[in-house]
Formats: structure tokens, sequence, C-alpha cells
């Protein structure tokens, strides 16, 4: 089943992200190459694809997993929240209508 990860960045989290980013990353090309990854992305804090120092508000992720708790566990393991870049982050089951 696919599940989006929502993650909302505490305040200043731009050097936080830059140091933890490589690692994201590989987790995500991880998933990416077992064919579970949808998308990903983070949300610029202002109107532009190049935020520049305002940085990001937070992060989505749809994958597939295995169950709401693999999903959770995934999320929970993430560099960005070892490092503090996240706040708060939740985990819910969704269903793809579109595009099909």
């Amino acid at each position: 089943m696919l599940y989006v990860i929502y993650a909302e960045d505490v305040p200043d989290s731009l050097e936080r992200r830059k140091t933890a980013r490589p690692a994201h990353l590989e987790r995500l090309r991880q998933l990416q190459e077992a064919g579970q990854l949808l998308l990903a992305g983070p949300f610029p804090f202002i109107d532009n694809v190049d935020p520049g120092p305002a940085g990001f508000s937070g992060s989505l992720i749809v994958a597939e997993f295995e169950s709401l708790q693999a999903a959770e566990a995934w999320a929970n393991d993430d560099p960005y929240v070892a490092a503090g870049v996240y706040h708060a982050v939740s985990v819910k089951p969704f269903k793809r209508v579109f595009p099909d």
C-alpha cells in the first residue's frame, strides 16, 4: 500500500538539512531502486523553486510499504529526524486515484 510521509521542519532548518541531505537522499534512492518510491521533495519556505536562505518548511514522500508500521519505522529512521530537521512527522495510508 502507498503511504504519505509528511514532515514539518523546525525553524531555521537549512544548515541541518544541508548536513544530513546526502544520507537522506541515499535512503530515497534505495526506495526508488526497490520500486517503492512514487514521489518525494521539500516544500520551499517561499514561493520559489530555489528558496535560497529562506530554506524549506517540510517534506513530502509518497512510497509503498508493506504496512503502516513499516512506513512509520522508515520515516522515524530518516537522517533528517536524527539531525533535528523535523519537529513533526506524520504517516498516513494513501489511495492513489490519478493518474492511473
